[in-house]
């Protein structure tokens, strides 16, 4: 009785397949999440710069805000506006599907607030 030991050339080869197809998924979701970091920050940093504006010179700052950064993932009429203690509080939430390869897809539910 022989001991085998080792990987078999069938094993790499389904251990290198593996190790592709995650990184292809890795680089398919990974401008999503950049993108919804950059609406986080662009909400916070209005909310912070604009604590005692109106809704509407909420909206006109995202919308600017937006076409410097071009962030059209959400527009100005998706934010949700609210006054907390007298502070503007600026929240948003989207789905976003993400075609793999072939008929899969990931759906990622983004949402932030500009308190959290």
């Amino acid at each position: 009785m022989k001991n085998q030991r080792g990987v078999t050339l069938i094993g790499m080869l389904v251990a290198a397949m593996a190790v592709v197809i995650v990184a292809i998924g890795v680089l398919k979701i990974a401008p999503a999440y950049i993108e919804y970091f950059k609406v986080k920050k662009a909400i916070v940093s209005i909310a912070q710069s604009n604590s005692k504006a109106t809704v509407q010179e909420v909206r006109i700052a995202y919308e600017r805000r937006s076409a410097i950064d071009d962030l059209d993932v959400i527009g100005p009429k998706d934010l949700d506006i609210t006054k907390e203690g007298g502070d503007i509080v600026i929240s948003f939430a989207y789905p976003k599907r993400i075609s793999l390869f072939g008929n899969i897809s990931v759906v990622i539910d983004f949402a932030a607030s500009s308190n959290n």
